[in-house]
């Protein structure tokens, strides 16, 4: 059972920019137009647990619905999902051990955790197994961060790192 993090982000470490715009991600051509290795991933994962923000974010795209696994909505303040929504999202809420022990019994035992704040929260109950993050080799200055303030420090160990696309870095750390 893993709570996996994949996500990418700047050299300073944000995840968005100061207007909490993305668009930054297209910074690094994709001549091929593969996805870099996201669905070897997204074959291991059981569900997401994404944050009411990124679920906004992705929503506003305009696209269809882009995931195949059941996502859980993190969010107290959301009742019910946009109308005429048809992917297969369920509103979540509650104390993380609990909802992570909660979604485990259901047989989702590996978990993509997507989202600033969600990402944060989870570091900060120390539930977090595995990061997989991709550096792009841009400076925003300011923005989102990815991480944010621990009780405790959290020691994870490397696992494996490439260079995609000659500029991004992606490493994959593991818990120590």
């Amino acid at each position: 059972m893993s709570n996996i993090v994949y996500i990418a982000l700047s050299l300073d470490g944000y995840i968005a920019d100061k207007e909490g715009d993305i668009a930054w991600l297209e910074s690094v051509a994709n001549p091929d137009g593969g996805d870099l290795g996201f669905g070897e991933f997204m074959a291991g994962i059981d569900a997401l647990v994404m944050g009411r923000n990124t679920f906004e974010k992705v929503v506003s795209f305009g696209i269809d619905w882009p995931y195949n696994k059941p996502v859980m909505l993190l969010s107290n303040s959301l009742k019910k999902l946009p109308e005429g929504f048809t992917g297969d999202v369920r509103i979540v809420n509650g104390e993380l051990k609990q909802l992570v022990t909660s979604l485990n019994q259901q047989g989702y035992h590996n978990l993509y955790i997507d989202g600033g704040i969600t990402i944060q929260q989870f570091l900060a109950k120390e539930l977090i197994d595995e990061l997989i993050l991709t550096r792009f080799p841009i400076l925003l200055g300011g923005g989102a961060p990815l991480f944010g303030e621990l009780l405790q420090s959290q020691s994870f160990k490397h696992k494996q790192t490439k260079v995609l696309l000659n500029e991004l870095v992606q490493s994959h750390y593991v818990r120590a």
